[in-house]
């Protein structure tokens, strides 16, 4: 696979021989940082048919699967947080059943991969020590984060039952209001209002409180603004925003504003800048406008009805999305530097890190999936960025928090 990297070199060759000498440098030198430093992904979504016949880790499948090992290895990418997600549904005892069966399945698949699928290649990490002792004996490190309370529905004994199954981060809301506290975006669909609570819960509080104790992040993505003020206030360990790009740069719904960013590094925890084409910067009215239509021509209601895309009608989806990209191409990697470089501005190189959001709609140019990893470094490295610099926002930073949530959790009484 040709990287933007290597297209970027080759075009300066062609066009000067002592700049291709300095470029070829440059990528030489980023390729050497790459190796060395620990590179974590902190959030890759999975579907219910991972470790399937239909999703292989090691087996690079249809449209929509962005990670796996062999890309992995490919792309010099050395961890990934993935991901246990249930949509939002609705919040009654048969919903609740369903969202906890549907989560099990997800952790389930994780275990099996890491287990009995294919554990020389890929081990479940625990611990940030864990992370590095997988590295250095040359293994791809898996680790687990949630994304969503709507799982545990009411009973907090879950938050038990998660740690154990190897939940190293907690999100505790995703699209649409829930018991734990408000989205940043309300599910219009179901009429929801703006605001529901006003911020964080009672139940909320104690969710976060129970994280602590137990050793797991606290994740603050997809709150809205007041409830992940609320949850960092509350929270007596650091606190992370898993895959959250920054208001500063464009406003949107889902992204960090300002006071967001200095709240968590006052809890010395770390912001995941992510890949995100829409959160990014501003998508043309034309795309959404083509994207919408395609969306009603193929009576595509949300991302969930993806999967009862097949044959004929799969292909007519991606051969149109083709076009639309083609006139409308998504944010670069150079998009996602501009978001580092914003918050590194703000709260200092110690708070910042990196998050792809692959399977789940994220992905740019450049980075479109994990076999491009490198492309990132490139571009920090171009950017100034030392390899001190870069091993921080590569996943030195979010072990460091890891680290400390653990070391928190064995001070507090369990």
């Amino acid at each position: 696979m040709r990287t933007l990297a290597l297209s970027f070199a080759l075009s300066l060759m062609a066009l000067n021989s002592a700049t291709a000498e300095t470029t070829q440098d440059m990528i030489e030198r980023a390729r050497g940082i790459h190796q060395r430093v620990i590179t974590v992904d902190t959030h890759v979504d999975i579907p219910p048919n991972f470790a399937t016949d239909a999703y292989d880790p090691m087996k690079p499948g249809p449209r929509g699967q962005q990670v796996h090992i062999p890309t992995m290895i490919e792309g010099g990418l050395d961890a990934t947080f993935i991901i246990v997600f249930v949509g939002q549904g609705p919040r009654t005892t048969a919903g609740y059943a369903k969202a906890l069966s549907d989560s099990f399945v997800k952790f389930a698949a994780i275990h099996r991969v890491t287990a009995d699928m294919y554990p020389d290649q890929i081990e479940l990490a625990r611990t940030a020590d864990d992370v590095r002792r997988i590295d250095t004996a040359g293994k791809k490190v898996a680790l687990i984060g949630m994304e969503n309370g709507y799982p545990m529905g009411k009973d907090l004994r879950l938050l038990d039952q998660f740690y154990d199954y190897g939940a190293r981060y907690f999100g505790l809301i995703h699209t649409g209001h829930n018991d734990l506290g408000d989205s940043s975006v309300p599910n219009r669909r179901r009429g929801e209002p703006e605001e529901e609570h006003g911020g964080l819960t009672d139940l909320g509080r104690q969710v976060v409180q129970r994280l602590n104790e137990l050793g797991i992040m606290v994740d603050v993505s997809h709150a809205s603004k007041q409830t992940s003020l609320d949850i960092i206030a509350e929270s007596e360990a650091p606190v992370i925003a898993s895959h959250s790009s920054l208001k500063g740069i464009y406003d949107h719904p889902r992204n960090m504003s300002d006071e967001e960013l200095m709240a968590i590094k006052g809890s010395n925890g770390v912001v995941q800048v992510v890949a995100f084409d829409s959160y990014l910067r501003a998508v043309p009215q034309g795309k959404q406008d083509a994207i919408a239509n395609l969306w009603k021509e193929m009576g595509i209601k949300s991302f969930g009805d993806f999967r009862k895309l097949a044959g004929d009608d799969l292909n007519t989806y991606d051969a149109q999305m083709s076009e639309i990209e083609l006139a409308y191409p998504r944010a670069g990697v150079k998009d996602l530097a501009d978001h580092i470089d914003y918050a590194v501005g703000k709260v200092g190189i110690e708070h910042v890190g990196i998050a792809s959001d692959f399977n789940g709609g994220g992905g740019i140019e450049g980075w479109s999936d994990a076999s491009e990893t490198f492309n990132v470094t490139l571009e920090l490295v171009q950017r100034g960025y030392t390899e001190k610099q870069i091993a921080k926002l590569w996943g030195g930073n979010l072990l460091r928090v890891l680290a400390d949530v653990e070391a928190h959790a064995k001070s507090a009484d369990k």
